[in-house]
């Protein structure tokens, strides 16, 4: 559940600042199958993860994470 929300999260900024998924998993230095698995909701990012990817993205945690329930 909670690695969906992330996923869903990342996978949605990652399109809105116009990445590719190859384009990003390169930025990041991890595999396009990780990437995937991340965004598909299949992997829990790791917190060094979630903070590369909104450095990567030029935003802050707090906007990448996803909403409480």
């Amino acid at each position: 559940m909670e690695a969906e929300k992330w996923g869903r999260r990342i996978r949605a900024f990652r399109k809105l600042k116009g990445y590719t998924q190859e384009e990003f998993a390169k930025d990041l230095g991890i595999s396009v199958s990780v990437l995937g698995e991340v965004e598909r909701g299949n992997r829990l990012p790791s917190q060094e993860l979630i903070q590369n990817v909104a450095s990567a993205l030029n935003i802050t945690l707090e906007e990448l994470k996803p909403a409480e329930d």
